[in-house]
């Protein structure tokens, strides 16, 4: 088998690495607000607490795993083509952007659910969303004994201006389903945007444990900032079989045939195979067995071939293929993060009204008009794999504003006045102001 020879089989490990996350997590209600002495920051919690009960089906769960699954792939083939290493949560994505969703209304609404796969009505989608956490959390259970072994974590957060008027059952509906109580926070004073800025990442990185940082960028908010969205993932877990043998240097062949040494880890042992022509995949299970790294390695040469083949059918033949083989694996010991901003992505996917001033339709958040539209997309992940597990997290944060709102004049600066008769077209009286206390 090629993994016998480790020189040929590092050759091509810029290939895919697929961390299995479905139907496998906890989760965490976001807490209290975020605030410190100087961050004008309050909640706004909904009349509904977060459903904890409600048990959706196994039919509407399965659509709902499904549907984000060929989303990971989709927007995977939609990345690919960026250099360098590529590293994202697709369940935070898909998560933060259901939240913006459930106001999505007309063709928004429809475009959205085409990109996103969202293939429930909406008033499925959102409690199977909930029942996912919830079904999961209750599967904590079983490793609460290892808890240093296994953590993943999930977390949601509103932030909206203090002021506006968002739709009651919009809010009970974020609350109920996703765990998020608005935080409200002013976003068109200067100084208390940036402490909302603040505060925001704060929430992030105390969600990530310190890994994601930033994600909200100072000029990602404006004064007409109506409203955040921002969903948080964690994951830490130690290999079911670590790697126990001595890690030492070794050479990684790049595409362009040139090397690099890396740190090289190596374990004997079973593990789930699968073998043709094009390439190789094993899949590593972390303490407990429920959650699996999948590492596909394309053949030398057929990187692209292989990769721009991946879809979610692709992953469920590959899946069905694995079975038990005795295998020494080498791995390459990495740890990095990424970046991406996805509103020119999600539109050219196929969803553009949800980022277009004048044709977004989310009036299921806020009648009052003007109607929302997303201005970011943003998201942040980082992963680190070594001898003895994997660390992840990341984070996905959606900024919305008005199409327009009204232009804030504050006459606190020398002006000029004139006073006209309008019939006329006559000026009156012309004047100035250098100092109205005089």
């Amino acid at each position: 088998m090629l993994f016998q020879n480790h020189k040929h089989a590092i050759v091509l490990l810029t290939a895919v690495i697929l961390l299995s996350l479905s139907l496998i997590a906890c989760s965490v209600s976001p807490g209290a607000t975020v605030d410190s002495d100087d961050t004008p920051t309050s909640s706004a919690e909904s009349e509904d607490s977060r459903d904890t009960a409600q048990d959706v089906g196994e039919p509407a769960l399965s659509k709902l795993v499904e549907g984000n699954n060929a989303f990971a792939f989709d927007l995977y083939q939609a990345v690919r083509n960026e250099d360098g290493n590529l590293f994202y949560s697709p369940y935070s994505i898909s998560a933060a952007l259901a939240m913006t969703y459930a106001g999505a209304r007309s063709s928004t609404e429809e475009q959205m659910a085409s990109v996103l796969h969202y293939t429930l009505p909406q008033d499925q989608l959102h409690p199977a969303f909930n029942y996912l956490e919830h079904r999961l959390t209750n599967q904590e259970a079983d490793v609460k004994e290892k808890e240093e072994d296994f953590i993943l974590l999930i977390a949601n957060s509103i932030w909206g201006h203090a002021g506006y008027s968002f739709l009651p059952e919009y809010l009970d509906l974020i609350a109920e389903n996703y765990g998020a109580d608005l935080r409200t926070v002013d976003f068109e004073d200067a100084k208390n945007r940036e402490q909302a800025r603040l505060a925001i990442n704060d929430w992030i990185s105390e969600q990530t444990e310190g890994k994601i940082e930033e994600l909200i960028l100072d000029e990602m908010l404006t004064a007409a900032t109506r409203l955040v969205l921002a969903n948080a993932v964690y994951f830490k877990a130690n290999w079911e079989d670590p790697f126990s043998n001595a890690t030492r240097d070794d050479e990684f062949y790049l595409l362009d045939g040139s090397a690099v040494t890396v740190p090289m880890m190596s374990r004997k042992g079973f593990a789930n195979y699968f073998e043709v022509a094009g390439f190789q995949a094993i899949e590593l299970p972390y303490k407990g067995e429920r959650l699996q790294m999948v590492v596909l390695l394309p053949a030398e040469g057929r990187f692209d071939d292989i990769e721009s083949s991946l879809d979610s059918e692709f992953v469920k033949s590959l899946l069905r293929g694995f079975a038990s083989e005795d295998i020494k694996l080498y791995l390459p010991r990495f740890e990095y993060d990424a970046s991406f901003s996805l509103a020119d992505t999600l539109a050219e996917m196929g969803m553009p009204d949800a980022f277009a001033k004048y044709q977004a339709d989310f009036s299921g958040i806020a009648e009052m008009p003007p109607s929302l539209f997303i201005t970011h997309v943003e998201h942040k992940a980082f992963v680190a794999v070594d001898e003895t597990g994997t660390e992840a997290a990341a984070a996905t944060g959606v900024v919305a504003e008005p199409a327009s709102e009204p232009v804030v004049v504050e006459v606190n600066r020398p002006f000029i006045f004139f006073i006209r008769d309008s019939e006329s077209g006559t000026i009156m009286f012309v004047g100035r102001v250098i100092n109205p206390t005089l």
